[in-house]
């Protein structure tokens, strides 16, 4: 009984640290390409697309009404306080650099990053990736490579409209709602933010845009390993893909605001 214990948790540790192996292989065979020629420009322009202009209505209506609700939210908590004045800087601080890059990538997680899992999972499963093989065409580069490039660009970019939508959202629901003073709202947000408030935003962007696209490409490229084969096997590495994303994105947010704070 106890051997069996054993046994199964070393399998366990095993497959762990095969996993880990292979990601990490995955991630490095992915950076290494970027710079072999030729670029992928119509792939890379395609993915950014994809990305980046489809995902742009769900992030900025996610923005808007997260800033009004941290709007509403955050006045009736410094009221009690005597420093609704203040609220703008705390919408502001809170959105640029905690919950815009955060937000964002979760949303980009559910909207793009599920479908590159189960687009590269569908091409596993009807060995589509073999082919690429049989014809000495790399298949981490050209399907992984043009789409962590797109992220680096999409990202932050989206994480910018993100806090932008989320400050209008906020003064919406302060001022015009509210009746705190315009000028203030806008007077405090201008002076609490400063350049490493919105630097430490994009830092966590492009760690975020690395994470998401690496483990979701990487669930749908190893579909085949998972339990279960075709349409199942598909259905759990997109699960896989947004689930493990998503907590990536927390621990990797606290990792990072642990060293910017």
């Amino acid at each position: 009984m106890v051997s069996k214990i054993i046994e199964k948790f070393g399998a366990k540790n095993i497959e762990l640290v095969e996993a880990l192996g292979r990601i990490v292989i995955f991630f490095l065979t992915g950076i290494k390409n970027i710079f072999v020629l030729p670029f992928q420009f119509n792939k890379i322009i395609d993915h950014t697309w994809f990305i980046g202009s489809k995902s742009i209505f769900v992030i900025a209506l996610t923005g808007f009404f997260t800033g009004m609700v941290l709007g509403l939210q955050s006045y009736h908590a410094l009221l009690r306080f005597g420093s609704e004045a203040a609220l703008g800087s705390a919408v502001a601080i809170t959105l640029i650099t905690e919950l815009g890059p955060v937000f964002t990538a979760i949303m980009i997680t559910a909207r793009a990053g599920s479908a590159m899992a189960a687009e590269i999972g569908v091409m596993r499963i009807s060995e589509q990736i073999d082919a690429l093989k049989t014809m000495h065409i790399n298949p981490v580069r050209f399907l992984f490579t043009p789409r962590i490039i797109a992220a680096f660009i999409s990202f932050p970019l989206l994480t910018a409209i993100f806090n932008i939508l989320g400050l209008l959202g906020g003064f919406v629901s302060g001022s015009l709602m509210l009746g705190i003073n315009k000028y203030v709202y806008m007077d405090t947000v201008f002076s609490s933010v400063n350049v490493n408030d919105i630097l430490g935003g994009f830092y966590k962007a492009f760690v975020f845009a690395v994470i998401v696209t690496t483990i979701c490409c990487y669930q749908g490229f190893y579909t085949h390993l998972f339990k279960g084969f075709g349409a199942r096997g598909v259905s759990l590495s997109t699960t896989n893909a947004v689930v493990f994303s998503c907590i990536a994105i927390f621990i990797s947010d606290y990792i990072i605001t642990f060293f910017l704070v």
